[in-house]
């Protein structure tokens, strides 16, 4: 069994979600099976099964607090957190 992400753990602790960089976040979604679409500055996530879009804009270098909040919840409603059986 694989250790669990960082990014992914960071997130799940909800503890600092003001310094999630924006990059690991997006990595860490693409891993999830999230299909990417760029539009100027915001970055769309969606993928099949998941109801919930998310559309994401970085703060500097940092993803925005409230919008770590809403991924969090997505990976939590949908039960994301295990399904990758150690891929992460």
């Amino acid at each position: 069994m694989a250790p669990r992400d960082k990014t992914l753990d960071k997130i799940l602790r909800g503890t600092s979600d003001a310094n999630i960089p924006f990059s690991e976040l997006c990595q860490l979604l693409r891993r999830l099976g999230f299909d990417e679409r760029i539009r100027g500055s915001h970055y769309i996530f969606s993928k099949e099964g998941v109801e919930d879009i998310m559309n994401l804009q970085p703060q500097g270098a940092k993803a925005k607090p409230y919008q770590v909040k809403q991924v969090r919840n997505v990976i939590l409603k949908y039960r994301m957190a295990g399904e990758e059986d150690g891929s992460l």
